[in-house]
């Protein structure tokens, strides 16, 4: 019976990176919290105190090891180590907040990038100018401290905004890019941009109709589009 010697150096190096990796996601999440946290307090402060919530929903992830290290390639990202990867890849924590409407997208992130902690450094509309693909949403990416027994951190977070609308169309249309490993059939690339279209023109019809039933003008519910901060 052969044996296989065991290198003890390399199995502790090799369980450092590990700690070290848990660590680096641990911080995503802990700013991950930290935004769903406002977002919530928000969301608990429309329902109690003012007769209309314009949070739906919210979901939260950080990016797998795998997925990470995809992206890597994806960037050509060469010799990557923590610090590289903190400053060229800036979605591992995202947060979805889906909207009724789509002045709500915009009413939200003023209130949320209006708070004091919070740091605006990249801000894309999609909703202002969508994809060629009829891709629509308002992604943007905060700092927001962390504080931890080693100190203050500030911590990247992918905030992105989206009616119900905009969200069942990204959804679908993920699925059946996944179905197709991205080689998706030029007929059904068609039919989702024409699916999007639609989707617009529900937003628009629903906001009339909320806009006509409350009573309210119209100047209220569709702020202009946020300032772009970065690219």
């Amino acid at each position: 019976m052969s044996t296989v010697s065991v290198d003890e150096r390399a199995i502790s190096e090799a369980k450092e990176l590990r700690d070290q990796f848990q660590r680096f996601l641990r911080e995503y999440e802990f700013g991950m919290r930290e935004v769903e946290t406002k977002i919530s307090i928000l969301r608990d402060e429309f329902t109690h105190h003012h007769a209309y919530n314009p949070i739906e929903h919210v979901k939260s992830r950080v990016k797998t090891p795998d997925s990470i290290v995809e992206k890597i390639a994806r960037k050509g990202i060469e010799e990557p180590d923590f610090a590289r990867i903190r400053e060229e890849i800036t979605d591992i924590a995202g947060v979805r907040v889906t909207c009724s409407f789509i002045a709500d997208v915009y009413r939200l992130f003023d209130l949320l990038t209006a708070q004091d902690d919070i740091t605006v450094r990249v801000v894309k509309d999609y909703i202002a100018n969508p994809k060629p693909n009829g891709y629509k949403s308002l992604h943007v990416i905060l700092e927001v401290p962390v504080f931890l027994s080693t100190g203050a951190l500030s911590v990247p977070v992918e905030v992105q905004f989206r009616t119900i609308a905009m969200d069942f169309w990204a959804s679908l249309e993920h699925k059946i890019y996944y179905k197709f490993s991205n080689q998706v059939p030029a007929h059904l690339v068609e039919s989702l941009t024409d699916a999007a279209d639609a989707a617009a023109e529900l937003d628009l019809r629903m906001e009339r109709l909320h806009r006509e039933a409350h009573g309210v003008p119209q100047r209220q519910l569709a702020p202009p589009p946020p300032r772009v901060v970065g690219v």
